[in-house]
């Protein structure tokens, strides 16, 4: 009995220092719990003190759901590497549509472009002459068909992938996506089929009766006559050009890109490059893999009216209607 005696008070005693040992811990515990939220908050007060003094990031584009916006691209060099009318005329000549010296004036006129980079008027001129006197007499379905065959054999290796990237997230974006450029309007609505683009704005040829007379209607398709055409479809199309993008690698191109909220200089020559710094416009080079984005948006150009471009759009815009 003596031992139990001994025994109960020891048990008493183990269990108040229990109690007294858990109380502490909690007490501990709750202190450290204060001391660790005071510490979470400073970090976080800290972290927002950092971002506001940060760059504010960038915003998301484009714009999903934006019906408003539409991109707009140019063709060669810009969507695909080279010149449009050469490749077809290489297609041509493959068919014995024509001669080997007017394959020598094609040629001379992309080797030009390939090592000038820019898209000079003179050769333009005299491949927009090559291209009228070849086609001359053949029916535009004729042409249509063969454009098929030559963009399989010529054009589909020569895309530019970063380009066609960017084009695809304006269509992710439910947003239209245009080619503009110089070449035939019938080339260029091949390959924007093929693309998977809702269409193109391109030099229209004249026609009758489904046959091509070997003139134009209105001018090529270049430079100021481009914006007019993007404009001309804008305002057919409802389009608040603020919000769209337009997309170059060529100075001639600057109309068009002053034309829309979101310009980008895409593979620039050295003027375009030059001008798109000065204004903060984005840039994307997929020649070298050397890539810079700035934003700018920059004021519309006020262009004057050029025929041919407003004719392409309008006669495009009545095509898809």
């Amino acid at each position: 009995m003596a031992a139990l005696g001994w025994l109960t008070p020891r048990r008493r005693s183990a269990t108040a220092r229990s109690v007294l040992a858990g109380e502490a811990a909690a007490e501990a515990a709750r202190k450290t719990s204060l001391q660790l939220e005071q510490e979470r908050e400073e970090e976080a007060a800290l972290e927002a003190a950092r971002a506001s003094e940060a760059e504010p990031e960038e915003p998301e584009f484009p714009v999903a759901g934006d019906v408003r916006a539409a991109a707009f691209f140019d063709l060669d060099n810009t969507v695909m590497q080279g010149a449009a009318i050469f490749h077809f005329g290489r297609g041509l000549y493959k068919r014995k549509f024509f001669q080997r010296r007017e394959l020598a004036r094609f040629a001379w006129a992309q080797i030009w472009f390939r090592l000038a980079g820019v898209e000079d008027p003179a050769h333009m001129q005299e491949a927009r002459d090559s291209a009228l006197s070849i086609v001359k007499g053949h029916r535009v379905s004729e042409l249509m068909s063969i454009g098929e065959e030559i963009y399989d054999e010529y054009m589909a290796d020569r895309i530019w992938p970063g380009t066609r990237a960017l084009a695809q997230a304006h269509l992710d974006a439910g947003q239209k996506v245009w080619l503009v450029t110089a070449a035939p309007v019938e080339t260029a609505t091949i390959i924007a089929r093929r693309l998977g683009l809702t269409g193109a704005l391109g030099t229209v040829a004249e026609s009758v009766e489904g046959v091509y007379t070997g003139r134009l209607v209105g001018e090529l398709l270049h430079g100021p006559a481009k914006a007019e055409a993007v404009r001309a479809l804008a305002a057919a199309e409802g389009l608040d050009l603020a919000r769209c993008a337009a997309y170059s690698d060529s100075h001639n191109d600057i109309p068009m890109l002053s034309l829309v909220g979101h310009p980008y200089a895409i593979n620039p020559d050295t003027k375009l490059r030059r001008h798109a710094r000065d204004r903060e416009w984005r840039l994307r080079d997929y020649r070298t893999g050397r890539k810079a984005a700035k934003i700018g948006i920059p004021a519309a150009a006020g262009l004057g009216a050029v025929a041919g471009g407003t004719a392409a759009a309008i006669a495009l815009h009545r095509r898809r209607r």
